[in-house]
Order: C-alpha cells, then structure tokens, then sequence
C-alpha cells in the first residue's frame, strides 16, 4: 500500500472525528473555566465499595442547549448550618474556584447541605459543584435536588445521589462516587426545573466534614 493510501485513510479518521465531535443539533459545548488542579497524578489509596473506576483522564464534551447561561452567580446561598465553621455562604456562588485554603466553606460532621436560590424557576441543564480539592479526597452521600419548595418537603427532584447505602436517609441512590478534581463534578439534570437548587454531603475519606468551594448551575434565560 502506497504512502497516499495511509494519508487517506488518516485524513478520513481525522474527518470523521471532527464529525463526531461537532455538537448535536441546537445544541451547543458548554464552556468552562476551571481551576488549577492541586496535586498531581491519579490516586490509589482511596477505597469505596461504590467509587467509580479511576481512569485519570479529563471530562470530555457536554453539550447543553443553545443559549444556556449561568444562572448561580453571586446568587443567595443558604445552608443546613447558620454559621459554617469556616467561610462565608456567599463564596460558593463567588466565581472562585480555587482549591486552595481560604477558598472553601466548612461545615460541621454529619449530613449537611447548601441551597442556592435562583430567584426564578428554569429548565436546568448542568450543576457543577467543587468540594475541597487541594488532596485527593471522596465526598460521601453527595445528592443534588431540585425544587421549587425552598424547605424540599414537596416537588422535589434528585438529580444525582451517590449514597448508595442511604446513610443520609434520603433513599438510596444509584451513581458512583467520585475522586475530587479540579474539573470538579458536571450533573445533568435533565432540564429539571426549579428555583431551588440543594447540594448535601456526609463528610469525606479524610474528616467527618462537609466543603465546598463553588456551585455551578447553568440552565434556560427564561
């Protein structure tokens, strides 16, 4: 076979990749800006029997619907706890993503959340949270609900729950645990609508503590 065959062919893969990652129609890449990472390389020491296979790559693509904005910024946090142990409620809708100390609010052992208000009731398209991510650590019972109930006793939507034993006693859920990186954890939710946007946590592989760092939620204008 001729060098032009080889050529060929590798210009038709290379087209066909592109064609593959073009986004689906009226749809478009969600862009993001994300963090430095803070420790390098992939982790072996954590050990869970519902975390989900370490693979060490990044995310790839996610595509949300055409006009899709950022709906959380510097929008009003409330929590599970008046006074988190460290921080402010309002630096996790700040836009700092920082890993690093003096970036993170602290809340106290046992299940805890934050609630961030959105004001309006969108169709929702993708929820990135960001817990402390300096080490390599594993956030336990990590459940995410919407609602336009501000107390969560009605209408309300769980678009992801990795407590698979349910711990948190909000019903056993079905996704994996996960690493903390600094491309933090991208949630679909499925164009679920809500005003209210609820992230719990049951303390980590290192502490019986909650952080977070920043919450993303990104949906509909309208």
């Amino acid at each position: 076979m001729t060098k032009r065959f080889f050529a060929s062919l590798a210009f038709l893969f290379l087209t066909l990749a592109a064609l593959t990652a073009q986004a689906p129609a009226g749809k478009e890449e969600l862009k993001l800006k994300l963090p430095k990472p803070m420790f390098i390389g992939t982790p072996t020491n954590l050990k869970s029997a519902n975390l989900e296979a370490i693979t060490g790559k990044s995310r790839g693509p996610f595509y949300v619907p055409a006009g899709t904005i950022l709906l959380s910024a510097k929008k009003k946090v409330t929590s599970s706890e008046m006074q988190p142990v460290i921080g402010e409620l309002d630096m996790i809708t700040d836009g700092e993503k920082s890993g690093g100390d003096g970036y993170f609010v602290e809340l106290g052992p046992g299940p805890q959340w934050v609630q961030i208000d959105l004001g309006t009731s969108p169709a929702l398209s993708a929820i990135l949270v960001w817990h402390y991510h300096s080490q390599a650590r594993v956030y336990r019972d990590v459940v995410a609900q919407v609602s336009d109930d501000p107390a969560f006793k009605t209408g309300v939507t769980t678009v992801y729950n990795n407590d698979h034993d349910n711990s948190a006693k909000l019903g056993a859920g079905p996704d994996k645990e996960y690493i903390e990186v600094a491309e933090g954890r991208l949630i679909d939710p499925k164009g679920a609508k809500g005003r209210y946007v609820r992230l719990y946590s049951n303390g980590n592989t290192t502490n019986d503590l909650s952080h977070y760092v920043e919450v993303e939620v990104f949906g509909s204008p309208k």
